[in-house]
């Protein structure tokens, strides 16, 4: 049996055996103290290995005792910092093993006390008071919506009127307005005097329609300007 066997099956000291486990904060706090002094022995042996590599090549061949001792130097070192390597991976699973554990026993905890006062709420509650509670509640909302539809619904005092007689008087006030403002309507008078004559251009003749003067644009007039367009078509092209 090895001395670890032994240690685990009881080889422990007296004092080990009387006091009580390790809290998990406190175990914690020494695997993380383990990490970094294993980290910190990682850096040394790093450094060591890099100087039996610089030992070994300043050597050489001219002196090989030296060399070759410095790289058996080398090789234990490698072989200390393997070890370190697997010791930090256990380490670090053992440490979020607890951790996991811990924060899984603290939410137990938590939802054990959470239960706790749901259990010592509902200790006062009575379901039959509470489907009566409910059931009021449901009818003075029905109430509510009652009174509610009951205000919002229009009034309707004074709707015993007929909406086509009242329609038929708008009408006759609307046209009694519209004939009142034709009568207050002054058209302009029409000149006695006739137009004066110009011998070059036809005068335009002038047709009154219900008190308004219509003018025809003089013909003559519009082909002269036809033929001022075309010349100055032609004289651009």
């Amino acid at each position: 049996m090895s001395k670890i066997s032994r240690f685990f099956k009881g080889g422990g000291s007296a004092a080990s055996k009387g006091r009580a486990g390790p809290s998990p904060q406190e175990a914690l706090s020494r695997l993380r103290e383990t990490e970094e002094m294993l980290s910190k022995k990682q850096q040394y042996l790093e450094a060591r290995i890099e100087r039996e590599l610089a030992v070994a090549r300043q050597h050489g061949t001219r002196n090989r005792r030296a060399a070759l001792q410095a790289l058996k130097r080398k090789k234990r070192y490698e072989k200390q910092l393997s070890q370190i390597d697997g010791t930090l991976s256990t380490i670090e699973f053992q440490r979020e093993a607890l951790e996991n554990s811990h924060t899984n026993t603290e939410v137990l905890k938590n939802m054990g006390y959470a239960a706790q006062a749901m259990k010592k709420v509902h200790e006062n509650m009575d379901l039959n008071k509470i489907d009566d509670l409910m059931q009021d509640i449901t009818e003075q909302q029905d109430v509510a919506q009652e009174i509610s539809d009951a205000i919002s619904n229009r009034a309707t005092f004074g709707d015993e009127f007929d909406e086509d007689e009242l329609m038929a008087e708008l009408e006759e006030l609307e046209q009694e307005e519209l004939n009142k403002g034709m009568r207050d309507v002054r058209l302009p008078s029409v000149p006695s005097t006739s137009l004066p004559s110009r011998p070059d251009k036809m005068v335009p003749t002038v047709t009154l329609i219900d008190g308004y003067c219509l003018f025809a644009a003089s013909t003559r007039r519009r082909a002269e300007d036809e033929d001022e367009m075309k010349k100055l078509a032609a004289w651009a092209s």
